[in-house]
């Protein structure tokens, strides 16, 4: 069996996400300057979801999106956008997890969820500053002899010449 990359949305998997995404509906009341059907077509919705999971996988921007493949970033994400308004990617979880449920089943009794909602109230005390703002000079102490450090410059008058 030929290895995908994890990105890259199978013709299994498409057949089971495509019946989930939302038609497109025109924004109400809005005026369009170009005659109907003028401008660039929609991207396909394959393509589109392709490059949401490709985000999703890799971690990467946007704007980062490989143009040759998937095209314009900026048209990717407000489709993401779109998709998201019309609930799809809630609906693409509840399916997930229905399959998942038929397939392994899942203990729906027992659930524990981890996660951290605010900043740890003992934290700083424990393991001290930033280690990132150690060095920065306006969080020092001056030294013993009560100045601050200052770069030896040997001192001119403006009218005198080197």
């Amino acid at each position: 069996m030929k290895r995908v990359e994890s990105w890259v949305v199978t013709e299994a998997f498409w057949q089971r996400v495509e019946p989930l995404i939302p038609p497109r509906v025109a924004p109400p009341k809005k005026t369009y300057v170009r005659k109907p059907g003028a401008g660039r077509p929609p991207k396909p919705a394959r393509q589109v979801f392709e490059a949401i999971v490709y985000v999703l996988r890799t971690g990467c921007q946007w704007k980062a999106l490989p143009k040759e493949r998937f095209g314009s970033a900026s048209a990717i994400h407000k489709r993401f956008l779109e998709w998201e308004a019309a609930g799809f990617f809630e609906a693409l979880w509840k399916a997930g997890l229905a399959e998942y449920d038929e397939m392994e089943g899942i203990a729906w009794r027992w659930q524990s969820i981890d996660g951290a909602m605010m900043k740890a109230p003992l934290a700083r005390e424990a393991v001290g500053p930033n280690p990132t703002d150690r060095g920065k000079k306006r969080q020092q102490a001056p030294p013993a002899g009560g100045r601050p450090w200052r770069p030896i410059v040997a001192h001119r008058d403006r009218g005198q010449r080197q």
